[in-house]
């Protein structure tokens, strides 16, 4: 799975030419910009995803800050303690270095586009459609491994408590990392 190289030949990324990926949890990512063509400074990923899904459980990046514009639907953000909710046409701000989540927190899917400053974590999400793709989450340190190289920690056991606390579905890929 790759981006579309976009530059002043190709100045669009079309959505019918653009990747799509599974990042479990019901939430998906269409590949929208690479950080290369804006010089490292921003990418841009769409994250669709199912009604009352939790898209990540509790985490925290050491090198980018993300912004969720939200395109369509209700999403509920924790950031640190603070719970906040915001809806299509709203810009939600998650600073690195602050451990958070997001979930969408309405009975219809809902999508978002994220923008992450600096570029390089977009790559992230190519890496992990591409391991639960191949059935490699059954190896536990691929993963680790992979968290480690984009600087992220992730708190599996906060799964339980944010499905609980605002009526989310969490799929097989929540509980096995949850369970591992």
């Amino acid at each position: 799975m790759t981006f579309i190289a976009l530059s002043l030949d190709q100045p669009i990324a079309r959505a019918s030419e653009t990747v799509d990926g599974f990042l479990g949890g019901g939430m998906g990512a269409r590949f929208v910009m690479e950080g290369a063509a804006a010089g490292g400074r921003v990418a841009l990923v769409e994250h669709p995803i199912v009604p009352r899904g939790l898209a990540a459980p509790m985490h925290v990046h050491t090198r980018e800050d993300e912004f969720s514009f939200i395109l369509e639907g209700r999403w509920g953000f924790q950031l640190g303690e603070q719970v906040v909710y915001g809806e299509a046409g709203d810009l939600v701000f998650k600073p690195r270095d602050v451990w958070h989540s997001f979930w969408n927190a309405g009975d219809e899917p809902a999508r978002l586009l994220e923008v992450i400053s600096p570029a390089g974590f977009e790559y992230f999400f190519v890496e992990l459609s591409a391991l639960l793709a191949s059935g490699g989450l059954e190896d536990p340190d691929a993963f680790t491994a992979l968290t480690q190289k984009y600087g992220l920690e992730m708190d599996f056991d906060s799964v339980p408590k944010l499905v609980a606390a605002h009526g989310l579905v969490a799929d097989d890929v929540d509980q096995r990392m949850t369970e591992a």
